[in-house]
């Protein structure tokens, strides 16, 4: 599966942040410089540019802080309910895995034990998409109060391109702030808002399937839920030539369906 967490490496960075260990696996980097190179390879041809190189460890570095706030607002959620949680950070974002774990049809194991209630799974998923979106709106609100407009909204899908205020305000007169900023606003809001949608695994999967459970539904309601959205998703995909999102989210609509089979078996 797309998501399952991958197998740890001699080239994978590993470290303690907040008492929680961290491996950054040596496929993170190289999904960074995919997902980011057309975006440096735009800014590289502004006058002033300090490079794609310089640019591209920019990016990489701004993925990485975003994403890592992302998976601490999961491990501090999880910290609150007494489960501690290591974080790995990966090509294709990154995961909290708690210390007492389930494997759900194949797919990576991020989900709060058994014991908690469908209240605490829910601000647990909730907690990483949240963590992003705040750090993305200090800088925000810094940039803004410098009297600079955030351009990274006109490239974001409606309706996160006609949000009042962002556009307005001054350039910037350097191509290497401009980038920082862009570089970290961007993949943070986008990141965020991909993840709650409510496909499981992703976070707002799980989030729908707190719901769904917290108002009296089963198994199969969510999981049909979610297959649902996860086809839509898949077509717009493909429709609209995101060939990434179209395989990720049938790879997740799939993967649901194997898990509604197996809970039928059983």
């Amino acid at each position: 599966m797309l998501l399952q967490q991958p197998q740890e490496s001699p080239y994978d960075l590993n470290f303690q942040l907040f008492g929680f260990p961290i491996r950054i696996a040596w496929t993170f980097w190289l999904g960074a410089a995919v997902f980011g190179w057309s975006l440096v390879q735009l800014f590289d041809s502004m006058e002033g540019s300090p490079g794609r190189l310089p640019l591209l460890l920019l990016w990489a570095l701004c993925m990485l802080l975003s994403i890592l706030i992302h998976e601490l607002g999961h491990a501090f959620a999880f910290r609150q309910y007494g489960i501690e949680s290591s974080l790995v950070l990966y090509h294709f974002g990154g995961l909290a895995v708690p210390r007492s774990t389930h494997n759900y049809g194949g797919f990576a194991s991020s989900f709060s034990p058994p014991r908690l209630s469908h209240g605490a799974e829910l601000w647990i998923a909730l907690a990483g998409p949240l963590a992003q979106l705040a750090s993305a709106a200090v800088v925000v609100a810094a940039v803004k109060a410098m009297g600079f407009r955030i351009t990274a909204f006109a490239l974001m899908p409606y309706p996160l391109d006609s949000l009042p205020g962002v556009l307005e305000g001054n350039d910037f007169d350097s191509v290497g702030m401009f980038a920082l900023v862009t570089f970290y606003v961007w993949p943070s809001v986008l990141w965020a808002v991909l993840n709650l949608i409510p496909v499981f695994p992703l976070d707002g999967g799980r989030i729908m399937r707190s719901l769904v459970m917290m108002g009296g539904g089963q198994t199969d309601t969510w999981l049909w839920i979610s297959m649902i959205i996860g086809g839509a998703c898949t077509m717009y995909g493909f429709s609209s030539g995101n060939m990434f999102l179209g395989i990720l989210f049938l790879s997740l609509a799939v993967g649901n369906y194997q898990m509604m089979q197996g809970s039928a078996r059983y």
